[in-house]
C-alpha cells in the first residue's frame, strides 16, 4: 500500500439513524481527508441521502474496485448497491438496516485483512437489529473480532480527548462482577491500555486503576477485592514495566484524571467509568476496540433515532473517532 496517507474503510452504520448524517458533515468539514484517505462502503443511496438530512454536499468518486478506491486522491465510495435509503423509515428498527450495516462493517475489515485497509471507523450500529438479522454479538468489538478470526484479549476503550479508560468487565449484571475480577483479568486490561494508548502516541501510558468497593475497601472493613484481586495485579503490572497506580476511589480517580494527574484508567465494571466519561463529554466520546490486529473505532453514543433524518446530529464524537483511527494507522 503506497498511499501517502491512512486509508481509512469507512461504514455508515445503522440507515435509520444518524450515521450517515454524521459522516456527511464531517465529510463537509474536509476532516476525512485532511487527516486520512477515506473510502465510503455503503450503498450510494445512504451517502446520498445522508448529505440531503445534514444539508451538505461534497465531492466523492464511485470506485470500480477497492484498489482503485485505495489508491485513489479524494473521498471514495464502494457502492455496495445492497439498501435503498430512502426506502428506510427514519427512527424504526429494521432487520434490513442491522443486516446492511453489519455487512459494511465486515466489508470494510475483509479489505484490513487483504492490506488495503490500514483501519476501520464506523458510525453508530443498532446491535439488537444486527443480532436479529443473524450475527452473534454482545458488544460491537465482538463482531469486528468475529469477522477477522480474532479470538484473542480484546476490550473496548474509551477516549475524551487525551484521556483514556478501559473496563475489566462491560457488559454483565452487577451481581456478577465480584466474582469476573481476577488478577489475570485486569493485568490483561492494564495491558491493553497501555498497548492502545502506545500505538495512539503515547510515550509512557499514565494509568490509575479504580477500585471496587466504597473508599477502596477501607482496609478490608468494606470489601476485600482491593486487598485480594485488584492491588496484586497492580504490582504485577507495575514490576512489568507499567506505569500504574491504584486501587483507587473512583470518586477522586475521576477527579485527578480529568485534572491531568493521570491520563487514564482501569475501571472495574461498565458504569464506573462510562458515567464520568459520558458527563464530561456525550459528543466528543469515541470507543476504541482495543487488541485487535487492526485499529478500529466509532462515537461512544448509538444512532439516536430520537432525532434521526432532522439534521441536528452533533458530528463531534465520530470526528473524533475518524482523526484517533487514523493517528493508530499511522
Amino acid at each position: 500500500m503506497n498511499h501517502k496517507k491512512p486509508v481509512i474503510g469507512v461504514a455508515l452504520g445503522d440507515a435509520a439513524g444518524i450515521g450517515a448524517e454524521i459522516v456527511a458533515k464531517t465529510a463537509a468539514s474536509g476532516v476525512l481527508e485532511e487527516f486520512g484517505h477515506a473510502v465510503i462502503i455503503a450503498d450510494e443511496r445512504e451517502l446520498k441521502r445522508g448529505m440531503e438530512i445534514a444539508g451538505v454536499q461534497f465531492p466523492y468518486i464511485k470506485a470500480a474496485n477497492v484498489e482503485e478506491a485505495a489508491a485513489m486522491d479524494g473521498i471514495a465510495l464502494l457502492d455496495t448497491k445492497a439498501l435503498d435509503a430512502y426506502a428506510v423509515t427514519m427512527g424504526q428498527d429494521s432487520l434490513d438496516c442491522g443486516k446492511n450495516s453489519a455487512l459494511n462493517v465486515k466489508q470494510a475489515v475483509d479489505h484490513c485483512i487483504q492490506d488495503h485497509f490500514d483501519g476501520v471507523c464506523f458510525a453508530p450500529n443498532n446491535k439488537k437489529m444486527m443480532k436479529k438479522s443473524g450475527f452473534k454479538l454482545n458488544g460491537a468489538i465482538d463482531l469486528v473480532a468475529g469477522f477477522m478470526g480474532y479470538e484473542g484479549k480484546k476490550g473496548e476503550l474509551s477516549v475524551l480527548g487525551n484521556v483514556w479508560t478501559a473496563r475489566v468487565t462491560s457488559h454483565i449484571p452487577l451481581s456478577d462482577v465480584s466474582a469476573a475480577l481476577t488478577v489475570d483479568r485486569i493485568m490483561d486490561t492494564i495491558n491493553l491500555l497501555n498497548n492502545a494508548q502506545k500505538s495512539a502516541g503515547f510515550k509512557n501510558p499514565h494509568i490509575a486503576v479504580a477500585a471496587f468497593n466504597p473508599h477502596a475497601g477501607e482496609g478490608g472493613t468494606c470489601g476485600m477485592e482491593e486487598i485480594n484481586v485488584i492491588a496484586p495485579a497492580v504490582e504485577k503490572a507495575r514490576q512489568a514495566g507499567i506505569n500504574v497506580e491504584g486501587p483507587y476511589p473512583a470518586d477522586t480517580l475521576f477527579y485527578n484524571l480529568f485534572n491531568g494527574v493521570y491520563n487514564s484508567a482501569v475501571t472495574l465494571f461498565h458504569d464506573q467509568g462510562q458515567i464520568a466519561m459520558k458527563l464530561k463529554g456525550f459528543d466528543k466520546g469515541t470507543t476504541v476496540m482495543g487488541g485487535l490486529p487492526y485499529p478500529v473505532t466509532t462515537c461512544s453514543h448509538g444512532t439516536a433515532y430520537n432525532i434521526a433524518g432532522q439534521g441536528i446530529a452533533n458530528h463531534g464524537a465520530w470526528e473524533s473517532a475518524y482523526k484517533l483511527v487514523c493517528a493508530m494507522a499511522k
